[in-house]
C-alpha cells in the first residue's frame, strides 16, 4: 500500500512531537513535511526541536533530517505532503485564517487547534461519538470554494474523560440531563516549558483559561446533528465544569455526577460502558481502541500512572461508579491527554477521513 504523506504544522511544539512519535511507522500515513515557527524554518527538525523534545523515545530518523518550513508560508506545503496535521501556537484568529488557507490550497487540514471549534461547518471530531458530522465537509467545501481541501477539528483534550461514557449512556437509551464536573488536568497539558515546577510541585492550580467554557459548551456541538450543511447543537445536557491544573504528568482526571431523566439501575451503566463500540471499531482503524471505555471494578482506580496508557493510550478508563446524594450516580474518567486528547485523536480523525474516502 502506498502511504499518505502527510505533514505537521507546530512540529516543534509539545502536540508537534507526539504526532511525530506516535506516526512513526504508522500503516497508512507518512511524514514528509513538518513545518514550525520562522525561527525553526531552514533548520533540520533535530537541530530545530532541540532540547525541547519531550518524548519517551527518540527522534524517528525518517524526520530527524527533514528540514522544518515555515508554518505560516502555505505554498512551501504544496507537493510536499497530502494533508496536513495542525497543532499550531498562534492567536486564533491567525490560526483561522491559515487553516483555511491550507485547504484553499488543496491541502485537507485535520486540526487540534480550537479556532474552527465553533465554525458552523467544521465538524468537531470525535469519531466514536459523531463521525455522521462528516456530512458537512460537502457544503463546507462547496460553500468556501475548496476543492480538495477542508478543515476538520478535534474537541479539547480534557473532554475525552467524560463525554464518550456519556455518549455511551445516551445511545443505550439513558437520558442525561445535568453534570457537574470537576477535572484534574495534567501539566503537559500546557505544553511545554508550561506551568512553572513552583508554581505547580506541592500545588493544585484551580484555573485554566478557557477550560470551563471549552468542557461545558463543546459537548453541545459534539453531540448534535446535521441540519442543511451545518451542525446544529444538542443543548439538553446541561453541564457545570470545575477544572484544575495538577502535579501529573500526562493524564487528564474527571469527577463526574450526572442526573438522569429516568435512573437507570447500576448494573445497566456498566453493561453499556463495557459493551460500547463504535464505528472506529466497526472499521478496524489503525489507532482505534478495541475497547474504547475500560470499566474498572478496583476501588482506588482509575489513576493516571496505571491507567493512562490503555489501548495505546486511546482508550477512557472509568471506576468508581456509585450513587450520588444529590444526582443519580457518580464515576471517574481517566484519558490520556496528548495521545486521546490531542496527536492520537487528531490521527484516529484522518483514519477515519481516509476510511471514508475524504483523504
Amino acid at each position: 500500500m502506498n502511504k499518505i504523506k502527510c505533514g505537521i504544522l507546530g512540529a516543534t511544539g509539545m502536540v508537534g512531537q507526539r504526532y511525530v512519535s506516535l506516526l512513526e511507522n504508522h500503516p497508512w500515513f507518512e511524514v514528509t513535511y513538518l513545518a514550525a515557527s520562522p525561527r525553526s524554518a531552514g533548520k533540520k527538525y533535530v537541530d530545530a526541536v532541540n532540547e525541547k523534545w519531550q518524548m519517551s523515545t527518540p527522534i524517528p530518523d525518517s524526520v530527524s533530517d527533514l528540514v522544518v518550513g515555515d508554518a505560516n508560508i502555505v505554498e512551501s506545503a504544496i507537493d510536499k505532503c497530502d494533508f496536513v496535521f495542525s497543532a499550531l501556537e498562534l492567536e486564533k484568529d491567525l490560526i483561522k485564517k491559515l487553516e483555511f488557507d491550507y485547504a484553499k490550497s488543496d491541502i485537507p487540514v485535520v486540526s487540534n487547534c480550537s479556532a474552527h471549534r465553533w465554525t458552523k461547518d467544521v465538524p468537531m471530531l470525535l469519531p466514536e461519538v459523531n463521525s455522521s458530522h462528516l456530512d458537512v465537509l460537502s457544503e463546507q467545501k462547496k460553500s468556501r470554494g475548496f476543492e480538495k481541501g477542508f478543515v476538520v477539528v478535534k474537541p479539547n483534550c480534557s473532554i475525552q474523560s467524560y463525554i464518550c461514557p456519556m455518549f455511551a449512556l445516551e445511545k443505550a437509551g439513558y437520558k442525561i440531563d445535568k453534570a457537574i464536573i470537576t477535572t484534574l488536568q495534567a501539566s503537559s497539558g500546557a505544553g511545554y516549558p508550561g506551568v512553572p515546577s513552583l508554581g505547580l510541585l506541592d500545588n493544585i492550580i484551580p484555573f485554566i483559561g478557557g477550560e470551563e467554557e471549552k468542557s461545558e459548551l463543546e459537548p453541545s456541538k459534539i453531540l448534535g446533528r446535521v441540519v442543511g450543511g451545518e451542525i446544529v447543537e444538542d443543548n439538553s445536557i446541561k453541564i457545570s465544569a470545575h477544572c484544575n491544573r495538577v502535579p501529573v504528568v500526562d493524564g487528564h482526571t474527571a469527577c463526574v455526577s450526572l442526573s438522569f431523566k429516568e435512573k437507570p439501575i447500576m448494573e445497566e451503566i456498566i453493561k453499556a460502558w463495557t459493551n460500547f463500540s463504535s464505528v472506529p471499531q466497526e472499521l478496524n482503524l489503525p489507532s482505534a481502541p478495541k475497547k474504547p471505555i475500560i470499566y474498572s471494578t478496583e476501588q482506588d482506580r482509575p489513576q493516571p500512572r496505571k491507567d493512562r496508557d490503555s489501548e495505546g493510550g486511546m482508550a477512557v478508563t472509568i471506576g468508581r461508579l456509585r450513587e450520588c446524594k444529590v444526582f443519580d450516580y457518580r464515576f471517574v474518567g481517566l484519558s490520556h491527554n496528548t495521545i486521546r486528547g490531542a496527536a492520537g485523536g487528531g490521527i484516529l480523525n484522518a483514519e477515519l477521513l481516509k476510511a471514508k474516502n475524504y483523504l
